[in-house]
Parts: C-alpha cells; structure tokens; sequence
C-alpha cells in the first residue's frame, strides 16, 4: 500500500537481533545493523514498518522484511523513494562520538546511563534530598562512583505542576554543585530551559545542555548553544510543567512527537548547531497520559529516523506507579529497569536515570546476554 503522493513517509527499524544471530543475519542480507551496529549492542533489525500521514491522519502501512524494501521502494513516487532513502541512511548511519570537552567523548560503544542529580527542594522523586550544594556534589559523586557517564544536574523542577522559578534561584542552585565538580573525568549536562542558566553552567564547566523545551523556551537558546558547540538533548513537551498534565491531546501521539522533535532537529541545524551534536528525548510523562507513554515506549524505534542518538527518561515516573500500583516513587526501581531494558532492546542509547548502580549491573548483564 502506498499513501497520496502528498503524504509524508515515515520508517520503523523492527524485528531487533543481537550478537551472533544479528551478525549471521546481515551477513546472509536478512538484517541491516541499526545505527551501523556500533553501540555494543550489536543491533541489527530484520523488519521495516512504512508508514504514510495525510493531512495530520495515519492513512496506510505495512511492514516487510527488509529484502524486500528495494522493490517497494522502486513502485514508490520519485519523491517517496528519495524520503525512503533519506530515512533508511539516518536510520542505518553511525553515530559519531560525542565531544565533550576537555578531551572527553561519549561513545556508542554500551548504553550510556545518565545519573540524575535535583538540587531543588520539590522534584518528584528525590526532592529536598540534595538541595543543598555539599549535598548534591556527594549524590554525584556517589553516581559517578556507582558508573554514571554524565551527570545530570537540574535546578527546576519539571514535574507534572511544578511552578517556575526565577534564574537568579537556579542560577544559586546549580553553579557552586557544577564548581565543584567540574575537575572530574565524567561530563556534567546542565537541565535548564534558560539561556542564561546554561551559558553560565558551561562555563563554569558542564559540557551538555539538556532542554525539556528543545531550545524552544527562551529566544537565546539557539544562538547561545550554536556558539557554544556543545552536545544538545532536544525533548518533547506538551506545553509547560505547570499545566502538561491538564488532559494532554494527540492526533496521534508517535507521529506528533516525532514531527515535532524533526521540527526541532531542523531549527537547530538552520541555527548551525552540529548535527553530531544533537540528540532527541521523546518525553515519556512530559504532557502524556498513561496510554501516550505506553505507544511511545512500544515504539522507541521509530526515533532512530532521526538520524541522531536517543534518550529516554522512565526512572520513577509516575506511569509506573499506574501500571503497578506502587504510589512511592522510590519504590519503582523494578519497573524502571523494565522499562530501560525495553528501550535498550530498541537501541535506545542514552538512558537518564535515579539508581544508576542498578541500571549498570542491569546494562551489564543486558550486554553479555547475546547470542
């Protein structure tokens, strides 16, 4: 089935293998590697859903194994073949490192764990704990210790009600933690939605900008980040923390965030912003209901698209407590590295998470379990 000639084309790695059975599947041309098959995972897909949008409406898919994706592909409009091509080069293409600063890279060569760290009094999970600055820099100082590879450090809350606070008390918050832990080896992103908050973050040593508003809420943004030259994690919000959660609507919740995370992709680079140093959140819980957050973590996939590395939050979230009837936050470990693993079995790269040692030993185990 192919949609109008005017539709917009969307593709879906599926059909995931590790380890040997990947490499014996490409090699007999019945797999293609996901991202050039360089993450340590080793994952190669076997199946590829082609899906068509008109007018802001699914109207036609189906999937097939990739074998037979040349002859689709050649029954397709001169303008849909060349979307198939461009897809299928994002979707298959390596990802480069990511340049840190101070000599330091991210590779692709594991999933990457990124350990949370909330100086603010009321977030979810953890607020209050680490409020004060000698409290947070030992929090993250036990994260790096426990294998985190960046420290995510926020000064705002962002969950489901939260009201905003003013720069100069983020600005407090967050620079004397980063002060003190710029020296280390393991790169520091600052969570911010403000300009000034994340130039003055890089400069006092963090090397990651990581926006719940993609560069969309404060003007500066852009500019700042392009000249900067750092990494720059781009996620989905359904409008703003106060009120993304007053019955959050979709004409279809995949496809919207991924036009809208496109959208974005395209700003920064028309912005100069490096494309090896762009990243995508989709925003699991971020203006979602439960059933939002379950289609999107069903089809983390559909994000490799993009061309760009992506991560995904789960830890804590309050879907989990929905889904298992736990109501305390810090009792949802399980079902955060259920939810990780998930996103690890469909190459997810990036995972930001509250118990990193648990995440490692599930990574590591997660890792040698191929064959």
């Amino acid at each position: 089935m192919h949609g109008p000639v005017d539709s917009k084309l969307y593709l879906q790695p599926l059909g995931f293998l590790r380890g040997c059975r990947a490499s014996g599947a490409v090699k007999d041309g019945h797999a293609w590697w996901l991202a050039g098959g360089q993450q340590g995972m080793g994952l190669a897909f076997t199946l590829v859903r082609i899906l068509f949008r008109h007018q802001g409406m699914a109207v036609d898919e189906v999937t097939l194994p990739v074998g037979h994706i040349g002859d689709y592909q050649a029954d397709l409009s001169s303008f849909h073949q060349g979307e198939m091509g461009r897809l299928l080069g994002q979707i298959q293409g390596v990802r480069p490192p990511l340049s840190c600063g101070e000599g330091r890279t991210i590779a692709w060569d594991k999933p990457v764990i990124q350990g949370i760290v909330n100086v603010t009094p009321d977030s979810f999970s953890d607020g209050g704990r680490y409020d004060q600055a000698e409290k947070a820099v030992d929090h993250a100082l036990a994260l790096m210790a426990a294998g985190a590879d960046i420290i995510d450090i926020g000064g705002e809350s962002t969950r489901p009600g939260a009201e905003k606070v003013s720069i100069e008390e983020e600005l407090s918050r967050v620079i004397p933690v980063i002060d003190m832990l710029a020296a280390r080896s393991v790169p520091i992103s600052i969570d911010s939605r403000n300009a000034r908050v994340m130039k003055t973050a890089l400069g006092a040593g963090a090397a990651i900008v990581n926006d719940v508003s993609a560069l969309g809420h404060d003007g500066d943004a852009l500019k700042l980040v392009a000249q900067q030259n750092c990494p720059v994690i781009l996620m989905h919000a359904q409008k703003t923390p106060d009120v993304m959660q007053d019955n959050p609507q979709y004409d279809d919740v995949l496809l919207d965030v991924y036009d809208y995370l496109e959208q974005r992709l395209e700003v920064c680079l028309a912005a100069g912003i490096d494309r090896a140093n762009l990243l995508v959140d989709p925003g699991i819980g971020f203006g979602k209901a439960l059933e939002h957050n379950l289609a999107l973590l069903s089809n983390l996939s559909f994000f490799h698209g993009l061309g760009v590395p992506v991560l995904l939050g789960v830890s804590r979230k309050s879907f989990l407590g929905a889904l298992s009837h736990e109501p305390e936050a810090s009792q949802r470990l399980a079902g955060s590295l259920a939810s990780g693993v998930a996103g690890w079995d469909q190459g997810v790269q990036i995972l930001r998470v509250h118990d990193v040692r648990e995440t490692r030993q599930a990574r590591d185990v997660w890792q040698r379990l191929t064959v």
